[in-house]
């Protein structure tokens, strides 16, 4: 199968890898000629034989909205765009409107794995049409982990879907990363233990709080014992928020999420908080995502996979 990217950084351009590893040809496009297979998306599009797939991986947003504005006046009627970045998914109904008056169909699709996802697979969650993600299966399935389709992908429901999961799936990962951060730091404050990171260690194999997110901090501690080089400044990029604006339209009680995300706004005040820094890790050894040194310089993207 033929597939347009759009957008070649961190996740992009380790999905167009993948996606060529299970046999299909992908044409990407990325402002940064040097890493670009074609010059413009005009170009892109005219590289795909009909009925095309496009997948839309840019910043969320304007970036997002505008190439979908410009894809709608180049594709044809039976072509496909996916956006597969952490759009809002209030924005999903109105691509899909747009694009759907010119016969051009629409996915939304969650995409979860960071900088891991190359070698581990992502998950993916879908919201669109039956006859539309029937469609893109070979891709999805060139993405997502090994085994049965279900697990590490769902067809969560009609367009918006896919980006609600998302929303949600965040949501959890902040209250998960900030029960770890507290736990890193009840231990660190106790005399008692003379093995933080062997404890997290041990906590990884057999325990009911086992998870990819612990051996990922234990990951951090051995590279930087005590959390010394990283500053405990967090930001957040939007779906913690979502989740809990959504939690308060539902009357859901999310607390857990609402207090993770309330304390990485605190973060920003200076807190020195051993939690933070240990949330703040964790953001980049699986994501990649830039953190603070204890300086307050930003420094750079690192957490990929070991070689």
């Amino acid at each position: 199968m033929q597939l347009g990217l759009v957008g070649l950084g961190k996740m992009g351009a380790n999905m167009r890898t993948r996606i060529s590893e299970a046999g299909h040809e992908v044409v990407g496009f990325d402002p940064r000629p040097e890493v670009s297979d074609v010059a413009s998306l005009a170009d892109l599009v005219g590289a795909l034989q009909a009925p095309r797939t496009v997948w839309v991986m840019v910043p969320s947003g304007e970036p997002t909205r505008s190439t979908v504005a410009s894809l709608a006046e180049l594709l044809e009627p039976g072509d496909t765009v996916i956006d597969g970045g952490n759009s809002r998914y209030t924005d999903d109904a109105v691509h899909a409107k747009a694009l759907g008056d010119k016969g051009i169909g629409y996915i939304d699709c969650g995409v979860s794995g960071g900088v891991w996802g190359l070698k581990n697979g992502y998950g993916l969650m879908v919201g669109g049409s039956d006859a539309d993600v029937e469609r893109a299966l070979p891709i999805f399935d060139a993405l997502r982990p090994p085994g049965d389709r279900a697990d590490g992908f769902v067809h969560a429901g009609p367009v918006g879907a896919g980006h609600y999961a998302k929303m949600v799936h965040n949501g959890v990962e902040y209250g998960l990363m900030h029960a770890y951060g507290e736990g890193y730091e009840l231990l660190a404050a106790e005399p008692l233990i003379a093995d933080v990171e062997g404890t997290l260690r041990a906590w990884t194999q057999g325990t009911v709080v086992r998870s990819w997110l612990l051996e990922l901090l234990v990951r951090a501690l051995q590279e930087d014992p005590g959390l010394s080089e990283i500053s405990d400044y967090t930001t957040d990029s939007g779906e913690g928020r979502w989740t809990v604006e959504e939690a308060i339209r539902h009357s859901v009680p999310a607390n857990v999420i609402s207090a993770a995300l309330f304390a990485r706004f605190a973060s920003r005040q200076d807190s020195g908080s051993p939690a933070l820094k240990a949330v703040s890790a964790l953001r980049n050894q699986f994501g990649g995502h830039s953190v603070r040194d204890s300086a307050g310089r930003s420094v750079g993207e690192t957490g990929s996979p070991p070689a």
